[in-house]
């Protein structure tokens, strides 16, 4: 299973592009892009969209990739996670009502 960091490193290595190269064109610290890229920092939902459009990678992909990874980060460690996330599920699901 892939995650944001993994498809962005990959696409940057597809497309043979330097980290300094990557963080001019989207005006962003290359060192933060490293760390987005070794999984150590999260973007935003604005950064995201903007590897997206940088890479030509679709971004409901690469959306629910960051926000899958935001909630199996919150929930890694929860002995409830399968739990909230079916009442997380159901909230959602009733919201939409």
């Amino acid at each position: 299973m892939t995650n944001f960091a993994e498809l962005i490193r990959i696409e940057r290595a597809k497309q043979r592009l330097l980290l300094r190269e990557v963080a001019v064109k989207l005006e962003i610290d290359q060192a933060v892009i490293s760390k987005f890229e070794r999984n150590e920092r999260k973007p935003t939902k604005e950064q995201v969209l903007k590897f997206a459009k940088f890479y030509n990678l679709d971004e409901e992909t690469l959306l629910i990739e960051w926000l899958s990874d935001k909630v199996a980060n919150d929930l890694q460690e929860e002995h409830l996670a399968y739990k909230v996330l079916e009442a997380a599920r159901q909230k959602i699901k009733n919201d939409k009502k």
